[in-house]
């Protein structure tokens, strides 16, 4: 059996090297390749010959096996993930509104946020934490503000995570609040399906839970009483 039989050429639909990242695949490739030539050990030539071939190999056919473990794709822009979830909380709207619109405060009941520092009254840096201690890090800009009716946010464009989400609190009978909260995320060159398992947070079953716990903190006697 040929090497050329034995592994399948990879068609459009599996090529996950973007365009760029193959030219310089291929010349470290055959690079490492030469480079092993010269080796007077010969595990050293097959290590880098191994190391070379495989390279090469990458950036001829666009298709790199990690990628496929991991779901990472540069080949095209990550898909992005959409969330939506609402919630009736037994606060004013006034009240609610008052609480989100300080970003500091949702670490407070979203577990994937390690932090946010707000700047500014538009400007803020979000931390989140995905399994396995990794963190990814962005800017955000407030890009609509309503007072007791809407806040929308986006990412800068150069974030780990690009995002962008609105927040709206619409008035119920008896004074409370029906919240609604929509948002969407995509990592650059992750397709959403490894984006959605990478951060467990980007579920509406996750968002559900959390949106749970804000509705517990908010309507709790300290939140009630302190009136942040």
């Amino acid at each position: 059996m040929t090497a050329s039989a034995a592994v399948s050429s990879p068609t459009e639909k599996n090529i996950n090297v973007g365009q760029t990242e193959r030219w310089i695949s291929m010349a470290a490739g055959a690079a490492l390749a030469i480079y092993g030539l010269t080796r007077e050990s010969m595990a050293s030539k097959a290590s880098f010959s191994i190391l070379g071939g495989y390279l090469f190999y990458r950036g001829q056919t666009g298709h790199d096996l990690l990628y496929d473990a991991l779901g990472v794709n540069t080949m095209k822009a990550g898909g992005s993930v959409n969330i939506e979830r609402t919630i009736t909380i037994n606060r004013s709207p006034e009240e609610v509104y008052r609480f989100w619109h300080n970003f500091e405060n949702l670490p407070r009941f979203m577990e994937h946020l390690e932090s946010v520092k707000v700047y500014d009254d538009r400007r803020s840096h979000w931390v989140a934490n995905v399994p396995g201690g990794i963190n990814f890090e962005w800017d955000a800009e407030m890009t609509e503000d309503v007072p007791n009716e809407r806040i929308s946010w986006r990412s800068y464009p150069n974030a780990d995570v690009q995002n962008e989400g609105t927040v709206e609190f619409r008035r119920v009978p008896g004074g409370g609040t029906r919240l609604l909260f929509k948002a969407s995320y995509a990592i650059p060159g992750i397709e959403a399906g490894a984006t959605s398992k990478m951060f467990r947070f980007l579920t509406e079953k996750q968002l559900e839970k959390e949106l749970t716990q804000f509705k517990n903190l908010i309507e709790s006697r300290e939140i009630a009483a302190s009136r942040v």
